[in-house]
């Protein structure tokens, strides 16, 4: 049976939408359908977004909310694709500048000062390959929350990719986590327990990011059975602190936790305790970290040109040395 005019119609609109982009420049009024009537709310962007659909950001600093509640943040979606760095004139990806983003997605909310910022500037749940995140600066998060361990509240300041229960493997690509603050995972927290967060970075620099706790940069959580196992390639670490990992912590238990890096640098992080660069909190199952042509400078302690390490494992790998 031949669908009906009206079937076909509505099949029609729904994949136009699917594909749609929305437009976001700071200050606008309209309603995101075209540059010139371009949305200034990029929360209400991504609310609107739909899988297959492209949010296009021009250069300008966006908050989560305009008042002062910590818990908002820019929550990205299954299948939509985020892109900052615009000057607000494009009419297709590759025409974006080929700068520093200038795009700035922001948790400075309330009074000047970290003290009551947003908890997590950017969040995914379980969302898959086809989720992206690039060109942007993400700043002031703190994640400071008196709150059991993996929450939100206290985990990913500048970002948290959820996989608990799930599978979560975005792309973030052309991204700078700058000043961001947490217990545990300042920059980024990738929450693999019982499920698997495993996402993708590429040109991205992670610099002057604050643990209280474990992974100046980025904390990664394969327990509970799960599997935390991200690819970092021409990413740099700069300056991060933390008391276990300055720039990366990672945790096993009985999951697990293989981090590959490739061609990525490590700069004068800094651990309280143990590894300066990377640190990992072995389980029964280990932790295994692949490296590839990287490079390490200055971090601080049990820097020696490598990652903390105890025993070689495999080709290119090793394996990260337990907590004393």
């Amino acid at each position: 049976m031949k669908p009906t005019l009206l079937l076909t119609v509505l099949l029609a609109i729904i994949c136009e939408a699917q594909a749609q982009i929305i437009y976001v420049r700071q200050g606008a009024l309209g309603n995101g359908t075209s540059w010139s009537d371009a949305t200034g709310d990029l929360s209400f962007a991504l609310n609107q977004a739909v899988a297959g659909s492209q949010v296009w950001v021009a250069f300008g600093t966006y908050k989560p909310t305009s008042g002062t509640d910590r818990a908002a943040t820019f929550q990205v979606k299954e299948g939509v694709k985020l892109f900052g760095n615009f000057n607000g004139t494009e009419t297709s990806i590759d025409q974006r500048p080929s700068t520093v983003p200038a795009s700035v997605l922001s948790g400075e909310i309330g009074q000047p000062g970290s003290t009551d910022n947003v908890y997590n500037v950017v969040v995914m749940n379980n969302v898959g390959e086809n989720t992206a995140i690039d060109g942007f600066v993400i700043t002031a998060g703190n994640a400071n929350g008196q709150a059991t361990e993996i929450a939100r509240t206290r985990s990913g300041g500048g970002m948290y990719i959820d996989g608990e229960n799930g599978v979560c493997k975005p792309k973030i690509s052309n991204c700078q986590f700058i000043k961001n603050l947490g217990r545990d995972g300042a920059a980024v927290y990738n929450n693999g327990r019982k499920g698997e967060s495993s996402p993708v970075f590429v040109n991205c620099l992670f610099k002057g990011n604050e643990a209280g706790l474990d992974g100046g940069a980025i904390y990664n959580d394969g327990r509970l059975k799960g599997k935390s196992n991200p690819t970092l390639t021409n990413c740099t670490f700069e300056r991060n602190m933390g008391t276990y990992g300055g720039a990366i912590c990672n945790a096993t238990e009985d999951g697990t936790c293989n981090l590959t890096l490739d061609n990525c640098q490590f700069n004068e992080n800094a651990a309280y305790l143990r590894g300066g660069a990377v640190f990992s909190l072995n389980g029964d199952e280990k932790c295994y970290t692949e490296l590839m042509n990287c490079k390490f400078n200055s971090n601080f302690p049990d820097d020696q040109n490598m990652i903390f390490t105890t025993t070689a494992s495999r080709d290119n790998a090793f394996k990260i040395g337990e907590r004393p």
